[in-house]
């Protein structure tokens, strides 16, 4: 499971960093799945390896525009490449209908499915490589964050089983292995159950726009990586707060105590307020987030930039890909 940040500026782009986007890759190498679609999110993918042939499924944290105006071109220029397989987008219900009107008003038609699943009301959505659950955030717009639990961790068939069943040898057993459910007389295989696992399951968790990181407390049980907005430092939080403003957002200072406070053994920064530059000449630094997330955790910290890869291995360690 790799992590490709394709955007991790908030609100606005900067020469540096896009808007929001984040890509989530499958061990396999086949699959992806983008969490948020800010602006120009397909203009980054030109500069990786990933295609929208291999996309999965778009999952969208909240409706503000830093998270999803890309959505209508990224979509138009996937039927442009003639993608056939349907794509399946998670997302609060608004925008379904803000795509179809955008659709029908520039009069595009896409020759693949959108299937909608709204994010206020969805238990659980799957592929045989991972599950996809959502958590209820705090923004000024409802707002989600998505785990995504590996859904088959070195599986081997349980032939025990699957005697004691009398499912036959052949190609409902290849099917169970790779992870599809199956119909036989009558009745339907679960391929978990006729599957054992050599370990526990990696897990990460991606969180939306959130002033209250506490509300991720149980989705990051069993979790080994947490990606999460650091949108300001904490001086610019109690400015704002001062100032009355609608804040919505956490500090680096709150993400780094509640990561600590759960245990969790990597967090990665991400969706930094454009005031934060790489070079402190420059007004507010980068740095001045990572002094104040290092002073509360004490796990693996990674600062998010745009193009960054980071794997997560069989260890539960996240660990930079370097090209």
């Amino acid at each position: 499971m790799d992590l490709l940040f394709l955007g991790t500026s908030s609100g606005i782009p900067t020469r540096a960093r896009n808007v929001s986007g984040l890509a989530l890759l499958e061990d396999s190498g086949k699959g992806w799945y983008l969490i948020d679609c800010g602006e120009a999110t397909q203009h980054q993918l030109l500069r990786t390896p990933l295609t929208l042939h291999g996309l999965r499924a778009i999952c969208i944290t909240h409706v503000h525009g830093d998270h999803c105006y890309g959505l209508p071109g990224l979509l138009a220029s996937a039927g442009m490449a003639r993608r056939q397989e349907p794509l399946d987008i998670i997302a609060p219900e608004g925008i379904e209908d803000w795509l179809r009107a955008t659709f029908a008003m520039s009069r595009t038609g896409l020759p693949f499915e959108l299937r909608f699943h709204a994010a206020e009301s969805l238990d659980q959505w799957r592929t045989p490589q991972v599950r996809v659950e959502v958590a209820a955030l705090s923004h000024r717009v409802p707002s989600y964050g998505y785990s995504f639990t590996e859904a088959r961790p070195d599986p081997k068939l349980a032939i025990d089983r699957l005697e004691r069943d009398n499912i036959p040898r052949g190609p409902l057993w290849g099917q169970l292995a790779r992870g599809f459910d199956v119909e036989h007389e009558g009745r339907r295989l679960r391929s978990e159950t006729y599957l054992d696992f050599g370990r526990r399951p990696r897990r990460i968790i991606i969180g939306g726009d959130n002033d209250r990181p506490e509300l991720l407390a149980d989705t990051c049980r069993g979790a080994q990586v947490l990606v999460h907005e650091a949108t300001y430092t904490q001086p610019a939080a109690t400015a704002a707060t001062a100032a009355r403003d609608q804040f919505g957002h956490s500090t680096a200072a709150q993400v780094a105590a509640f990561a600590e406070n759960v245990g969790l053994r990597n967090l990665v920064l991400t969706h930094f307020s454009a005031r934060y530059q790489a070079k402190a000449d420059r007004g507010f630094s980068i740095e001045d987030v990572r002094a104040e997330a290092s002073a509360a955790y004490r796990g693996r910290l990674f600062l998010a930039q745009d193009f960054m890869r980071l794997h997560l291995d069989k260890d539960g360690e996240l660990r930079p890909v370097t090209a």
